[in-house]
């Protein structure tokens, strides 16, 4: 059973959402890293670049699949997560934690109201 933790918003395109301040981190959920597989690359924007809302800000490629990653939000990013660039199997180990991808301003905070909630997203997921 996927880690979903009830305090995060989510996406149907398995993305993750943590607000804090006037930022949110952004990352693949628990379910999305083990449906990839051992992640081997992670390619992240640089800090500076916006993006619109489900805009590809990225791709992960794994063992089994390269994908697509899809901003929840418009914004630009504040901070990208370097430590992946030698450590992408991260994703796959802490998910919620070291393995965040991205941090972004928000252009349009009401945005977040499209995302799913845990119960929401564990419904989509068939959990």
């Amino acid at each position: 059973m996927p880690n979903i933790p009830p305090d995060l918003l989510y996406t149907p395109e398995h993305e993750y959402v943590r607000k804090s301040g006037d930022v949110v981190e952004i990352g693949v959920t628990d379910y999305a890293q083990g449906e990839l597989g051992d992640v081997v690359f992670v390619e992240l924007p640089k800090p500076g670049t916006t993006f619109e809302r489900m805009g590809v800000f990225g791709t992960v490629e794994a063992v089994k699949a390269v994908s697509e990653l899809f901003c929840p939000m418009s914004g630009e990013v504040v901070e990208a997560n370097t430590a992946l660039d030698a450590d992408p199997a991260a994703i796959n180990r802490d998910p919620y934690g070291a393995g965040w991808m991205i941090k972004l301003r928000p252009r349009d905070p009401s945005e977040l109201s499209t995302l799913l909630s845990a119960a929401q997203y564990q419904q989509k997921i068939g959990g």
